[in-house]
């Protein structure tokens, strides 16, 4: 990159480098705890995880390193949900049919059972990218700002979309190395202090049932009657929010992770 009067002021156009430097490490520790289901009891599975993972790749929404010189700045715990995750299941069968023993009520309150999975782990993590090449190397949207404040991050505020919690004040939380003393580049900047997947995205919740019933119609016909309800308390998970600092409604939340609450009805003839 040239100026006017032909000095050089950047560096080479964008190239692409290809190494086998990528590494990654994960560990994790996990507790588990089952009973079967019985005749009539409730059978159920619980267990809880806690893990790690850390690599050098690239996260979501960065477009390389920050630094191509230097992959051990961008070490830092990979783009997956974590580091907790809670899930269980549960399954009954319905005791009406001890309940109602007269006919024709007995024929149609037994055989009932109930299924329930959920999940509540941790958000994904994410990178806050400056959306300004800050020095000469054309890092491809990859630079990171330094941060110069602790946001709160939450979902729970009257503006549950506003996740840095200052609205279209959000960016003060971070200042963008340009224009400083031995800087490079069109902006004569520098590489921001900020880690990679620094921030942590909204926790994950999740919770379905399934209500079944199998009705005999003879001796090698059945019919099965299944509701399935999904999200069944209707929660609101939000993704991350944009993470662009310079870019439109930054710290904001856009979009949901997960669908509102569906139902789903079936029946299925055995023979």
């Amino acid at each position: 990159m040239f100026n006017a009067a032909g000095q050089v002021i950047g560096g080479f156009s964008q190239e692409v480098l290809f190494d086998n430097s990528v590494h990654s490490s994960y560990n994790a520790g996990e507790l588990v705890i089952r009973r079967a289901p019985a005749e009539r009891s409730i059978g159920f599975s619980l267990s809880y995880s806690f893990a790690k993972s850390i690599d050098n790749a690239i996260g979501y929404g960065g477009g390389g390193r920050q630094n191509p010189q230097n992959g051990a700045v961008e070490k830092a715990r990979s783009s997956i949900p974590g580091p907790q995750a809670l899930s269980f299941n549960i399954s009954a069968k319905l005791p009406f049919d001890h309940w109602l023993r007269e006919r024709p009520f007995h024929g149609l309150v037994s055989g009932w059972q109930i299924m329930g999975i959920g999940q509540f782990r941790s958000g994904i993590p994410f990178t806050i990218l400056s959306g300004i090449q800050q020095t000469g190397y054309g890092a491809g949207g990859a630079d990171r700002p330094d941060q110069i404040g602790t946001p709160v991050l939450s979902t729970s505020r009257p503006v549950r979309q506003d996740y840095f919690g200052k609205g279209d004040a959000n960016a003060s939380y971070f200042y963008i190395p340009i224009n400083v003393p031995g800087g490079t580049g069109p902006y004569s900047g520098r590489f921001g202090t900020l880690g990679r997947n620094t921030f942590n995205g909204p926790p994950m919740r999740s919770f379905d049932i399934a209500l079944s019933k199998e009705i005999s119609i003879a001796k090698e016909l059945k019919l099965q009657t299944r509701a399935e309800f999904y999200n069944i308390f209707n929660i609101v998970n939000f993704s991350t929010p944009n993470n662009v600092l310079t870019g439109s409604g930054f710290g904001m939340i856009t979009s949901t992770a997960s669908n509102s609450r569906q139902l789903q009805f079936s029946l299925k003839l055995a023979y």
